[in-house]
């Protein structure tokens, strides 16, 4: 299948939907050019509720997103298209099929044809066995991952113990704010959210139709700018599969944090690869699924005990 023709012009900057200060970074030398394709993520509709009032809502606009490599089919994604070039970037990077984002030359998002068109400097050697075995995962029922990949996680080398750490303190502070993150969840629901964190600073956020597209924006954006994941701790709304697990480790990031559960999968590859993983982290609840040897733990006092008088 050929590509479409997309017309919007390319300029360097990514598009950041939700950032820091501090996030504001250059990208690496050699970077692709790529497009900052703008598109509503929000739709406007009716509803009637359980007393029989109609009134206006908000829902996420999700839309398929057809990625073209060279002129190649690749993959069609559901997405919100908060940064849709960062996704294709991290997409391409998370699944292996591009070893540095310098081999891609620019990406191209057209929002009038849904389709994204990588250019690469001098093609994907051997696209097509790279992409011939497909693991459908629980992402969603969107995830896929394809084979190669799995079977580069075992070389996966995350800092020590020593080096990378967090408080419970800290945690505390993430997930302070994260719960004041001003959101589309909080306006329509129906999204995951995933934020990457330097100690308690928030330095990326994104919100999209499934927590895998998430992450790959977030390693796009990581990637773009070479940031390094050795002293960050991921962030996501969404239950930490084992290839939500594969996914962070392999964006060198040791610590992970989901305000929902982990999968027996998840936790299995954490453990086997050193990860530490909080799960059902809100307030000031969470549990320590693995990796306990990276975290500082500052335990809050027990609650009192409460009498009842009869």
């Amino acid at each position: 299948m050929t590509a479409p023709a997309p017309t919007p012009s390319l300029a360097a900057p990514a598009p950041e939907p939700a950032a820091s200060p501090s996030a504001a970074l250059t990208p690496v030398n050699g970077a692709p050019r790529l497009t900052h394709a703008q598109v509503g993520m929000l739709r406007e509709i009716e509803v009637q509720d359980e007393y029989g009032q109609r009134r206006s809502i908000h829902i996420p606009a999700e839309r398929p997103l057809t990625v073209f490599v060279d002129k190649r089919e690749l993959v069609t994604l559901m997405t919100l298209g908060a940064a849709p070039e960062l996704l294709v970037l991290g997409y391409l990077r998370n699944q292996r099929l591009i070893a540095d984002v310098t081999e891609v030359a620019s990406i191209t998002v057209d929002w009038e044809v849904n389709a994204a068109a990588v250019r690469t400097h001098h093609g994907i050697a051997d696209l097509e066995s790279l992409t011939a075995q497909r693991v459908v995962t629980t992402g969603c029922g969107q995830g896929t991952v394809y084979g190669s990949v799995m079977s580069q996680v075992g070389a996966v080398k995350l800092p020590t113990a020593a080096e990378a750490r967090i408080r419970q303190s800290t945690l505390q502070t993430l997930l302070e704010t994260m719960r004041q993150q001003d959101s589309i969840h909080r306006k329509a629901g129906s999204v995951h959210g995933c934020a990457l964190f330097q100690g308690g600073e928030m330095l990326y956020f994104v919100e999209d139709v499934g927590r895998h597209n998430a992450i790959d924006t977030i390693a796009g954006w990581m990637d773009l700018h070479g940031v390094q994941g050795g002293d960050k701790i991921f962030y996501t709304t969404g239950r930490l599969t084992s290839e939500m697990v594969m996914k962070a480790a392999l964006m060198g990031v040791p610590i992970i944090v989901s305000r929902n559960g982990v999968t027996h999968m998840g936790h299995e590859l954490a453990s086997q690869l050193g990860l530490t993983l909080f799960g059902r982290a809100a307030n000031k609840h969470f549990l320590c699924y693995c990796g306990f040897e990276r975290f500082d733990a500052e335990p809050l006092p027990p609650s009192p005990t409460m009498r009842v008088v009869a």
